[in-house]
C-alpha cells in the first residue's frame, strides 16, 4: 500500500465505477477454494480479471480464479470476488483490507464472505455448512495496523455482532428448507499455510473455535470498520489433524469443493432474495 490509502482505494474505484458503469452493487461475495460451481446464477454478467485492475494483486492459490464478476440477481446488482488475497502467499496483512474498502468505495453495503475451513469438532464433518456467528483472531496481526484513514471509520472499531444476527438467521432458515446441515460456528483465523498440529487443534477447540481457516476474518475486520453487514458462510472441507488419520491435501479440499458448491449456491441464492438483506 502506498501511503495515501484513501486515495490509492478511490482511484482503483474510479477505475471499476467506469469499467462496470451499467452495474451499482451493493451486495459482494469473496468466494473461496474449490467453490468455483457456488456462484449465484447471475444475470447480465461481466467479467473482470484482477490483473487488469488497478491497485489489485494477482492470486497465486490454486482453485482461486482471480476475477470480479459483475451480475444481476432480480433487480438487485452484485459482485463476486472470484479469489481472494490471503496473508500466507506473503502480502501485507493491510494489503488484504484493499479490495473490501474498494467495493465499499462503489457502493456495496453488504459481504458475504465464503470459504473452505477445517473442523475443530468431530460432529462436523466434510459438506456440512457453518454460518458464522463469531471468530477469534490469532493470525498476529490485524490488517487495520498502520492503515488508517478516518474516510474508513473508527481506529478502534467495535467486532461484537461482527456477522450480522439477521442475516445468520436467514441463512440458518434457507439451510432447513432446503435440507442442508448448517449450523452456527466460531471461525479460528490462523495465517497459515501450514495445517495445524494435532495440539493445536485440541486447543483452539478448548478457545471455543468450532472450525480453523486462512482468511475471511482480515476482510470481515475492514468490512466492519466501515459498518458494512457481514455474512461469514463456510463449507468443512476436512477434519483437523488428530480427528482423522487421513492426511489432508489442497487437490482434495478443491474436490470436496465442487459437492459443496451446490449447497452454497443455495445458501448465497436464498440469502441474495431474501427481504432481510439490505438493498
Amino acid at each position: 500500500m502506498k501511503k495515501n490509502i484513501l486515495e490509492e482505494v478511490r482511484t482503483t474505484a474510479d477505475w471499476l465505477k467506469k469499467k462496470a458503469a451499467a452495474y451499482r452493487p451493493v451486495t459482494a461475495i469473496i468466494a473461496g477454494s474449490g467453490l468455483g460451481n457456488s456462484l449465484p446464477r447471475l444475470e447480465d454478467k461481466m467479467t473482470v480479471p484482477y490483473k487488469d485492475i488497478p491497485g489489485f494483486p494477482v492470486t497465486t492459490v490454486k482453485g482461486h480464479s482471480g476475477e470480479l464478476v459483475f451480475g444481476r440477481m432480480g433487480s438487485a446488482d452484485v459482485v463476486v470476488m472470484r479469489g481472494r488475497f490471503h496473508y500466507y502467499e506473503g502480502h501485507p496483512i493491510q494489503l488484504i483490507a484493499f479490495p473490501v474498502r474498494v467495493l465499499h468505495e462503489i457502493g456495496v453495503k453488504n459481504l458475504i464472505a465464503t470459504a473452505a475451513v477445517g473442523s475443530l469438532v468431530p460432529y462436523l464433518e466434510p459438506g456440512d455448512m457453518v454460518i458464522l456467528k463469531d471468530h477469534i483472531n490469532m493470525m498476529g496481526n490485524n490488517p487495520l495496523i498502520g492503515n488508517y484513514d478516518e474516510h474508513f471509520g473508527p481506529m478502534f472499531p467495535p467486532m461484537g455482532d461482527a456477522y450480522k444476527p439477521s442475516y445468520r438467521m436467514e441463512l440458518i432458515k434457507i439451510a432447513k428448507e432446503n435440507k442442508i446441515k448448517a449450523v452456527e460456528g466460531v471461525y479460528m483465523a490462523l495465517s497459515g499455510p501450514t495445517y495445524e498440529t494435532t495440539a493445536e487443534v485440541k486447543m483452539y477447540a478448548m478457545l471455543g473455535g468450532t472450525v480453523a481457516g486462512m482468511s475471511v476474518v482480515p476482510e470481515v475486520i475492514p468490512a466492519r470498520q466501515l459498518q458494512m453487514n457481514v455474512a461469514g458462510i463456510c463449507w468443512i472441507s476436512n477434519l483437523c489433524t488428530g480427528l482423522s488419520s487421513h492426511e489432508l491435501s489442497h487437490e482434495e479440499v478443491l474436490e470436496l469443493g465442487e459437492a459443496a458448491s451446490i449447497k452454497m449456491r443455495t445458501l448465497l441464492e436464498g440469502l441474495l432474495n431474501s427481504t432481510m438483506l439490505e438493498k
